[in-house]
């Protein structure tokens, strides 16, 4: 009887499965952990406006682009966050980019259609009714099938209850899920790192509290990221770290060997530390106040004991010592405020948009800097031009998530108002020379180690000054060996130099330059400069070009030395330290760019008659482009885009700021037909601005002169290399040489250059070896005309050692005498260039003949010698 009166519950029970299986499609998988494309136009278009705002850029969305087109991709993102969820969800499928539709251990109920939301329920009623027990999508390896089928999810890497689930109650792990699921698939996973961002500020070392009641910046509460949202949409931005594969990072030796729990803890580790890497990359590091940095710094050990020994050796209080350190520190260090990091980059941006055409940024050089920063602290090195190079790198950097760079700076810029302003903005101050300060070096140097250990990236200029003749100097290694000895003493674990080339159409400093190069004196800087500056913002300045070389890494550096840096001879790292300034000057030389400006400079200045026509200089300019061109010069894109119509333009600006004049008998003439001169008086401007881009004409000009010394229309490339050698030893103080490669591999590759352009010819029969072309011969003088400045302005030196019978003169009287003697030459048309007259030249040429022989008039062999070398090259040169 009781079996009959079940039978009809039993009955009921197996229809209602019957018709739950028909509701569910005969299929259980249905989680509120999985959210379908929207197929209503109402809720797409609510997201799209929602999402609007936040800002992600091209750059990212090449991240992705570049996986595997079979592959899994999975999102990962630090915090559990639906609303992170929802925009790439949106977001992702607007770019055309793999749409995560799963989210492992999270729910989406709100924004599921009702019909699913109904099934869910069923489902879940099913489960329970059935076993007792709640679904679980681990259990029946929901995860992966709908991996296999969609091909992409979302996981978070730390949530509040996740680690209890996992540790305590021994659930399954998601990471640990995909570790087996690659292990039984040929389909690679990729996990691609997601970060969002609600603003750049640092996070701070002790949270305020807004922070307190509503969530970091970095990881804000639902009320922060609303009005965040609402009111500042421009302020939250998306980036996308770089992928990892799994199948890849498990065939390692080092994971392939443990346990799927230990695989799954380390995969873990090594996702956060990126994404906390990452995010350091962007905000910088933790922010601490200047109080308690000082106190980290001045309570070091290494200075303390060297402090306690300094006041011993000068039997000083010691008080006295550490009041003078104190006030050492005071004067170096910088006050960085992310409030006046913002208010300088709206003012570096107004000035930027009132004085230039606008800039021209290498995205993908700047992209594998970012990407380097997760590796440790960059340091910035761009050559160095102008002042607006302090604030331009950092407004570049600020402007592309990136933060800003505490920047070295002389002293003279330290005073009132801009050392305040630019203290704020990340500037430390250093002064000209540390000789004999004993003191504040040690002071510099924890400073500068404690800007390493807290991880920020530091920017310096190797050259020591702005140039004032338009090419690179010599490097000054004083900085790069602080770094190096901070390196050493364990500041941090590796460093990357990041060479940057700043350039600029015209530079705003080009009178004064030009005054100064001439033999006039700096002036200081000052409020009054300040205030006189004012008219430079109604000028337009052309554009601002910033490459980036690819970062040189100390790691990479010493990686065929079996030492590590800590255990290098005091020598080794004397010549890293070289190794590194010469390196770094060489790669920016290589990011130069060639403008307009400065290639219609070098045709103007090299044309040896003093009369020219506009097709002259024309065919000149067209000379110059074809060989940078062949040797892959990074070009100006005005140059690329248009050339004739980019020198017409360049041309046209000479004119109107008198450069370049028509000749007094031309005047009413089109410009066509007319003749030009240059202005005599402009010519030192002009010798700047074919200075920016001297560094790829060089090998031109050795060789092109080498060619021309042998004194045949026939000639075999063995001939030229010891002429070669002798130009890189007798301008080395002038140009900065790869040592690396041989003559031999520029002479080949400039010969390369002058064949395809029907300069030379190789000879029909004979191996290596050349003939000059009939319209070589002139296109031969117009590359060697590059050096004649520099001849003559070491011919006016040896003649100051000849005559001069003064023994105790110091460097500065020396190079007075010698600009002085320059003048008279120039008037008794001993010397010709007006350029020539420039005190850098004479100091350099001072430089190379002191180390080879010449001290004073006493060295008549020697100074004889050279000034028949020296002679036979202007011959050569002529008029």
């Amino acid at each position: 009887m009781k079996n009959q009166k079940n039978r009809p519950f039993s009955s009921i029970v197996s229809k209602m499965r019957q018709w739950i299986n028909r509701l569910l499609k005969n299929s259980h998988d249905h989680y509120f952990c999985f959210l379908p494309s929207p197929t209503g136009t109402l809720s797409a278009l609510f997201f799209n406006r929602l999402f609007s705002g936040i800002f992600m850029g091209g750059e990212q969305t090449d991240i992705v682009k570049n996986i595997p087109d079979d592959a899994i991709v999975i999102y990962t993102t630090k915090y559990k966050s639906r609303f992170e969820f929802l925009f790439s969800h949106t977001r992702f499928r607007e770019l055309r980019l793999p749409v995560p539709k799963l989210a492992f251990d999270s729910d989406i109920y709100i924004w599921q259609p009702l019909s699913r939301i109904f099934r869910i329920c069923l489902a879940y009623l099913d489960e329970l009714v059935r076993r007792r027990r709640i679904p679980d999508p681990y259990r029946n390896d929901y995860y992966q099938r709908e991996l296999l089928t969609s091909g992409c999810a979302m996981l978070t890497l730390v949530e509040k209850k996740g680690f209890y689930r996992r540790f305590v109650k021994e659930r399954t792990d998601p990471l640990a899920c995909l570790i087996e699921m690659q292990n039984r698939i040929d389909r690679p996973i990729y996990l691609v790192p997601q970060l969002m961002f609600f603003g750049k500020k640092p996070l701070p070392a002790v949270p305020n509290l807004v922070d307190m009641f509503f969530g970091t910046a970095q990881h804000p509460g639902i009320v922060r990221k609303t009005v965040t949202l609402t009111r500042y949409p421009g302020k939250i931005f998306v980036e996308l770290s770089q992928p990892m594969n799994l199948r890849q990072w498990l065939s390692r030796s080092v994971h392939s060997e443990k346990p799927l729990e230990h695989q799954a803890l380390r995969l873990r580790r090594q996702l956060l530390l990126q994404h906390n890497r990452h995010r350091q990359s962007i905000t910088g590091p933790v922010l601490k106040s200047s109080e308690e940095l000082k106190e980290s710094i001045l309570t070091n050990d290494r200075l303390q004991t060297f402090i306690k020994k300094h006041a011993r050796s000068r039997q000083e209080p010691i008080y006295k010592i550490r009041k003078k350190a104190d006030g050492y520190l005071d004067e170096i260090a910088a006050r960085y405020s992310p409030a006046m990091v913002r208010i300088m980059s709206s003012v570096v941006g107004w000035i930027v948009n009132s004085m230039f055409d606008g800039a021209v940024i290498d995205k993908a050089g700047l992209a594998r800097v970012k990407a380097m920063s997760m590796n440790g602290p960059l340091i910035l090195i761009p050559c160095h031009k102008s002042h607006i190079d302090y604030l331009i790198l950092s407004y570049i950097l600020h402007n592309n998530n990136m933060p800003c760079p505490h920047v070295a700076a002389g002293k003279n810029l330290s005073f009132w108002p801009l050392g305040p302003l630019f203290r704020g903005a990340g500037a430390f101050f250093l002064r000209r020379t540390f000789r004999g300060a004993v003191l504040y070096t040690r002071v510099f140097s924890a400073y500068i180690h404690k800007l390493l250990e807290e991880g920020f990236n530091i920017e310096l200029f190797i050259e020591g000054g702005r140039s004032r003749t338009g090419k690179l100097l010599m490097p000054k290694l004083g900085l790069i060996s602080i770094l190096l000895d901070c390196c050493r003493n364990g500041a941090c674990e590796n460093m990357a130099f990041v060479p940057v080339y700043i350039g600029y159409d015209r530079i705003v400093e080009e009178q004064a330059y030009v005054h100064e190069v001439e033999g006039g004196k700096k002036e200081d800087e000052n409020l009054s400069q300040i205030l006189r500056a004012r008219r430079f913002l109604k000028k337009r300045y052309g554009k601002i070009y910033i490459n980036f070389h690819t970062p040189i890494t100390i790691k990479d550096l010493l990686a065929d030395n079996s030492l590590p840096l800590d255990r290098l001879p005091q020598k080794e790292v004397n010549a890293l330290c070289r190794n590194i300034g010469w390196r770094v000057i060489n790669a920016i030389d290589k990011q130069t760019v060639v403008t307009p400006h400065g290639l219609v400079s070098a045709a103007i200045l090299s044309i040896s008659k003093p009369r020219f026509t506009k097709e002259e200089l024309m065919e000149t300019v067209g000379t110059y482009l074809t060989f940078a061109t062949a040797q892959n010069a990074k070009l100006a894109d005005t140059i690329i885009l248009n050339p004739d119509g980019a020198m017409e333009y360049a041309i046209d600006r000479f004119l109107s700021r008198k450069w370049l004049e028509k000749t007094s008998g031309d005047k009413d003439l089109s410009e066509d037909r007319a003749g030009f001169t240059a202005n005599i008086s402009k010519r030192a401007l002009l010798e700047f601005y074919k200075n920016n881009c001297i560094s790829y004409f060089v090998p031109a000009a050795f060789t092109a002169l080498a060619i021309l010394k042998t004194d045949a229309f026939q000639f075999s490339a063995a001939e030229l290399h010891t002429e070669y050698h002798f130009f890189q030893d007798l301008f080395k103080y002038e140009f900065a040489f790869d040592l690396e490669r041989p003559p031999v591999h520029y002479v080949r590759k400039t010969i390369k250059s002058f064949i395809d352009d029907a300069i030379l010819m190789p000879h029909p029969t004979i191996p290596d070896s050349y003939q000059i072309t009939s319209s070589g011969y002139r296109k031969l003088k117009l590359f060697a005309a590059f050096l004649k400045p520099y001849f003559q302005s070491y011919r006016v030196v040896l003649h100051f050692f000849k005559t001069n019978r003064k023994e105790k003169l110091d460097t500065k009287d020396r190079l007075k005498k010698i600009q002085t003697l320059g003048h008279q030459m120039l008037k008794n048309k001993e010397i010709d260039l007006v350029e020539s007259i420039s005190k850098v030249n004479y100091a350099n040429g001072l430089s190379y003949f002191s180390t080879n022989g010449i001290k004073n008039h006493e060295n008549e062999a020697r100074i004889a010698h050279f000034e028949t070398l020296i002679q036979t090259y202007l011959n050569l040169l002529g008029p």
